[in-house]
This record gives C-alpha cells, sequence and structure tokens, in this order.
C-alpha cells in the first residue's frame, strides 16, 4: 500500500474548512493525461488555489493506476518547482464500488467518492458507510452522494434529475459518517445539459437555463449547518469553445451549461468543492481543431497538445480566479 501523504498529497478535511470559512469553492478538476495535469498544476500555482485533482474509474482504467500515483506525486513536485506548494488532493471521482474505492486508497488517493445515488436510500448508505470505515482507517476523505444527476460523463449516466431531498441529509450523515456530500439542485453531467426549450432568451439572444434550486440547498444548509457540500455537473459550456469546435468541422448541437454566476452564488455557500470537467473538455478540443483545420500539414502531437494546455491552463486560471473565489487560498 501507498499512503498519499508520502506522495505529498492532503486530504479534503482542513481545505474544505477553510474554504467554508473563507466562502469559496475549491476546484475539482478532472485529468487523466499529462497536458491536462500541467495545465491544472501551472493554474492552480500561479493563482494560488489549492486544488483537487479528480480522477473517475474511467480515467483510471486509460491512464493506468501505476502512472496516475506517479503523477500526483509529480504534481506535488511540479508545483514546487513552479515556486509553490499549494494543498493538491487526489480524488476518485463517481466510486461506484468499494471494491474500487478501497483500491484507489492503497494506490495513493487521498480522497474518495463512493456514488451510491442510483441505488435505493437504505443500500446507499449501507454502501457508502462501509467506504467510510475503511477510509477513515487511512485518513483518507470519503465524498457521498444523495440525489441523481441527469446528463452523461464518462461511465456515469442518468436521464433525469432526482433532486436531494433535504430530510434525507441529517439521517445519511449521521449513520455514514462521510465528510462530505454531493446534492443535485439542477446541474447536470456533459455539455447538453439543458434543452433548448428548456430554457430562456437573453437580451443578446443566448440562451439562458433555468436556475439551480438554490432553495433546496439553502434548506440543507439549515439541517446540516458548517457541513461541506459539493457540486457536479458545473460546467458553464463557454460558447467561445463551441463556435470554434462548430467552425473548424465540430458537431456541438446545443451545448448548454451552467453561468458562472450562479456558481459563484454557490461558491459562497456551504458548496467547498465544485466540479468541473466538460469545460476543460471543450477547451482543449477547441485549441487542437483550430491548429488541425490551420495547419493540416502538422503532425507533431506537441503542436497542438501545447496549444491545448495553454488554453485549458487559461480557463482554469480564470475559473480559479473569477468564479471559484479560491485564488490566493493556497
Amino acid at each position: 500500500m501507498i499512503h498519499y501523504k508520502d506522495l505529498g498529497l492532503v486530504n479534503s478535511r482542513e481545505i474544505f474548512k477553510k474554504a467554508m470559512d473563507g466562502r469559496y469553492a475549491i476546484p475539482a478538476f478532472n485529468f487523466n493525461n499529462m497536458e491536462q495535469l500541467q495545465a491544472i498544476i501551472s493554474a492552480c500555482v500561479e493563482e494560488r488555489s489549492p486544488v483537487i485533482l479528480q480522477v473517475s474509474s474511467g480515467a483510471r482504467k486509460y491512464a493506468n493506476e501505476t502512472l496516475l500515483r506517479y503523477m500526483a506525486q509529480g504534481a506535488v513536485e511540479y508545483a514546487k518547482e513552479l515556486g509553490y506548494n499549494i494543498p493538491i488532493v487526489l480524488h476518485l471521482d463517481h466510486g461506484n464500488s468499494f471494491e474500487l474505492c478501497k483500491s484507489c486508497i492503497e494506490f495513493g488517493f487521498s480522497s474518495v467518492m463512493i456514488d451510491g445515488s442510483h441505488l435505493p436510500y437504505n443500500e446507499n448508505e449501507a454502501l457508502t458507510k462501509k467506504v467510510v470505515e475503511y477510509a477513515h482507517q487511512h485518513d483518507v476523505t470519503v465524498e457521498g452522494e444523495l440525489g441523481v444527476l441527469a446528463g452523461v460523463e464518462d461511465d456515469v449516466a442518468a436521464e433525469h434529475h432526482t433532486y436531494t431531498r433535504p430530510e434525507e441529509v441529517e439521517d445519511f450523515l449521521n449513520k455514514t459518517g462521510v465528510d462530505s456530500l454531493a446534492i443535485s439542485i439542477g446541474t447536470s453531467h456533459g455539455a447538453n445539459k439543458f434543452k433548448p426549450e428548456q430554457c430562456t432568451r437573453n437580451a443578446e439572444g443566448i440562451l439562458v437555463p433555468p436556475p439551480l434550486r438554490f432553495d433546496i440547498l439553502e434548506e440543507i444548509e439549515k439541517r446540516i449547518p458548517g457541513f461541506p457540500i459539493v457540486l457536479h455537473g458545473s460546467s458553464s459550456v463557454p460558447q467561445d469553445k463551441v463556435a470554434i469546435i462548430n467552425k473548424y468541422g465540430g458537431a456541438l448541437k446545443d451545448a448548454i451549461g451552467i453561468p458562472e454566476g450562479q456558481l459563484r452564488k454557490a461558491a459562497a455557500s456551504s458548496v467547498c468543492k465544485i466540479n468541473i470537467d466538460s469545460d476543460g473538455r471543450l477547451a482543449m478540443t477547441a485549441a487542437i481543431r483550430e491548429v488541425f483545420a490551420l495547419q493540416p500539414a502538422e503532425f507533431d502531437p506537441r503542436k497542438y497538445l501545447g496549444p491545448a494546455r495553454d488554453s485549458l491552463k487559461e480557463l482554469y486560471r480564470h475559473k480559479v480566479k473569477d468564479v471559484l473565489g479560491s485564488a490566493g487560498k493556497a
């Protein structure tokens, strides 16, 4: 077994407490390759932000669990090389079994999510408790989930929302001992979070999705004051990136995300972790498509992955500074 502290990582407990006290959210950025990791670490070091490196089960299979361990350790050393030792968490995103969570803990993850939200309540509770009991033996923090997000991202798929029921959260926390709770208040996975008919158009003709259910969030905060809340599916789907992708041969129809103003409002509440994945995919894909279209003779991967990395870095600097409020909090 490799313990995360030997890799220079931290768990989420202390950084969540600071985020709630400071009314900001920690960025949770998904990665599965070197360029993504470079962009995340360099952006967060430059902005002096703590960061959660998220790995889905699909990304773990893609990148290889052993390589991921050394990539995470390398991220810690890379941050030091860049001049600032920011707090870095290595987190399993949407773990779907006790065995997967256990394996990640043994390979150096400092935080895991056990997502039993698709199960009946009692089964979700029992599975989450089992993971918590094992994880806490190794000082690893655990994120649970109540409610279901619609959309598709990696191995996670659901056709419809099921909003979190505030009346369940106290019982769930008391019986499971989780360290944070992912809730469903209207965010969703993927780039197509809403259908056009669900949206209205603003004065500029831009489609605006329905607002998040802050009433549910507020009720949950009343029932579990001071407890760390997590939002999944929180990409904003920047329309300039979508336009570039479609201009250069893409086919992203009706890609609509969560307005950044709503995320900033959420970050000032008990929401202390906000997950962003699709925005990063869009930024990289837009940059790569542009290189392929404008420089069709180019075949050196560094010449298109480099611009993709740079685009991703600037996107993440913006998220940290202007949306989540975590800049300068490392």
